[in-house]
């Protein structure tokens, strides 16, 4: 090839200076400079086939739209060629020029402020161009634009002072960049580590990348499709290459919307959840594109830390970018992309639950720990990712789950309010004293097992307008007294007892008193005021002290046979009666799941089997 009519052009203080920010400053990675070139060739391309369709005169019709890169690591160089729209002289010096027309003082000001994040230059040629003298001693670019009468052109330089402009004969439409690489950046030479590159950030360009004649970009973007154009193959191929995973999605959400912004996602739910098997905290698995360029990969911004299992793709025209691509200006857009993403999953796990029960419970069991972070910690969610609770309940088989929407579907017309007990198990909540009113009343309970199920629900307060109540908590709301129809004792003589116990337990209990949801206990603690047991056995694990139990409330049932002989026990051995009161109270902490220290117990224990055996 010739060249001639060679022009060299000085660049102004103000372009030095900006080069140099470019060059060393603003990019904190100096591979993106790849991502830039492929994104200009890229948008050189879009433009010819947009071109294509209303104009039949352009040159090389038969040239195949695509990104070509040629390595080579003897003379340390890499060349990177698209048949896109080429530039005209003037278009050159003009594109070239846009760094340069922005180069102004109020410009360069402007960047010292904001520290090099408050500039929109997305799409414009110079900047993300200018970022290969990060990797270069030297850039060489000829091209021809598409227009028939247009002649060929090179641009010359080194990044420093000047540069030079000349014609160019015999060349085909497009652009041709070589970079002469820097001696400390030979690795971009070699063929493996630029595969890896366009991997990384722009394996979804809609036009072939091939490197050394090899194409590299094979998954497409499916995302921009419409979800009838796209397989189950593809769907699944693609979240094996997104998710690295081996195994399919359990969950996909695919959609597109423009308002109120234009956003297109494709979301999966993977198969399962290693974060529950202590593999420690999850990354967030959502990578953020721009017209199919990567921006930012496993985005912190674009959903809450409650859904970094989520994997997938969010792509979005409308994000304002930083000069360098490397971080979103506009955090009031990407926040309200956010909120729209979000929304719309959670509706989708929702209408998952209704029309797939089965499948929804298969989530539940490996991802409820993030719905429930959610739940208690994100107050803009909250009423919607209630709905997607699950719980097991006494009118529910063992292993069946239900929500509390259900739960209301299913209440007795005079029930006032929805009550949940907190255990271990379902067969410890149900061996337990607290459901006894329940079963005589036939009152559903919903189980919790987890402490974090009673922070939600205690501070949720209400659903549908029905209190949530704890069904272990002091005064429910159950009006008629269990105790009445049962064979009991005088008034006088339960007033005697409840004192005696009173005085004899000590600061142990706050009260006693008659209770009105015993049917076969003897006895029941309860903690005073609205905090539950489950929130006294979390409280107890934190403190790490075994006697360190605050004074409860004392329920007893004086139809009970044990209650009974108590009271007629004191008067003939006080004794043996201080030593039952002790070892009831310490069943009721048991039944209730607060640990003590077992060795007074015991010895306890041991005591009064002596005093029976003596009998």
């Amino acid at each position: 090839m010739n060249s001639t009519c060679q022009q060299t052009m000085e660049f102004q203080a103000e372009i030095k200076q900006l080069l140099d920010i470019v060059i060393n400053s603003l990019y904190t990675d100096r591979e993106i400079f790849l991502r830039e070139l492929i994104s200009n060739a890229a948008d050189a391309l879009e433009k010819l086939r947009y071109i294509k369709l209303s104009n039949d005169k352009i040159i090389d019709k038969d040239l195949p739209l695509e990104i070509s890169i040629e390595l080579d690591e003897e003379e340390n160089k890499l060349t990177i060629f698209d048949t896109g729209i080429g530039m005209t002289r003037e278009e050159l010096v003009e594109n070239l020029g846009t760094i340069a027309h922005s180069g102004s003082k109020a410009f360069l000001r402007h960047l010292a402020e904001s520290g090099g994040k408050d500039i929109n230059l997305i799409g414009q040629f110079g900047v993300g161009f200018y970022s290969a003298f990060m990797v270069a001693k030297k850039v060489v670019l000829v091209t021809r634009s598409y227009q028939p009468e247009a002649e060929g052109c090179r641009w010359v330089s080194e990044g420093t002072g000047s540069f030079t402009v000349s014609e160019e004969k015999e060349l085909h439409r497009g652009t041709k960049i070589t970079l002469y690489l820097k001696d400390d950046a030979k690795e971009f030479s070699k063929a493996e580590n630029i595969k890896r590159i366009i991997k990384q950030y722009s394996s979804f360009v809609p036009f072939p990348i091939k490197v050394n004649g090899e194409k590299v970009n094979t998954i497409q973007a499916i995302w921009t499709k419409s979800k009838n154009e796209v397989t189950e193959e593809q769907y699944e191929e693609f979240y094996k290459y997104i998710a690295n995973s081996y195994d399919k999605p359990l969950f996909r959400m695919h959609f597109t919307t423009d308002a109120p912004l234009s956003i297109k996602a494709l979301l999966f739910v993977p198969n399962d959840n290693y974060e529950r098997f202590g593999f420690g905290r999850m990354e967030p698995g959502v990578n953020l594109y721009c017209k199919k360029v990567l921006i930012q990969q496993q985005s912190e911004d674009i959903l809450p830390q409650w859904l970094r299992f989520v994997r997938g793709v969010v792509d979005s025209d409308e994000l304002p970018l930083n000069i360098s691509r490397e971080n979103m200006q506009d955090s009031a857009l990407v926040s309200k992309i956010r909120r729209v993403i979000t929304k719309r999953f959670v509706k989708f796990l929702n209408e998952q639950a209704q029309k797939e029960p089965e499948k929804y419970r298969e989530f539940w069991e490996k991802f409820s720990m993030f719905i429930k972070e959610g739940a208690a910690a994100d107050y803009t969610y909250r009423d919607e990712l209630i709905k997607l609770l699950r719980f097991e309940s006494s009118k529910t088989d063992p292993g069946k789950l239900t929500s509390l929407k259900e739960y209301v579907e299913r209440m007795k017309d005079d029930q006032k309010a929805i009550y949940y007990i907190n255990g271990p198990s379902r067969k410890a909540i149900e061996s337990g004293p607290y459901l006894e009113v329940f079963r005589q009343k036939d009152i559903e309970v919903l189980y919790t097992q987890e402490a974090v199920d009673d922070y939600i629900l205690s501070h949720l307060g209400e659903f549908e307008g029905k209190k949530l109540i704890s069904a272990d908590q002091e005064n429910l709301e159950l009006t008629d007294d269990l105790q009445k129809n049962k064979e009991t004792q005088p008034e006088e003589k339960i007033k005697a007892l409840s004192e005696w116990l009173k005085k004899t337990l000590g600061d142990k209990v706050s009260e006693v008193k008659v209770s009105k949801r015993l049917v076969d206990s003897p006895a029941v603690i309860i903690s005073p005021g609205h905090t539950s047991i489950s929130m006294e056995r979390m409280m107890q694990l934190v403190n790490k002290d075994l006697n360190k139990i605050s004074p409860k409330i004392l329920e007893i049932n004086p139809g009970h046979i044990i209650i009974k002989r108590l009271a007629d026990l004191i008067e003939s051995d006080e004794g043996l009666a201080k030593m039952a009161a002790e070892q009831i109270f310490d069943n009721a902490l048991l039944s209730a799941g607060l640990v003590i220290d077992p060795r007074d117990m015991i010895h306890r224990m041991y005591q009064i089997l002596e005093k029976a055996l003596e009998k």
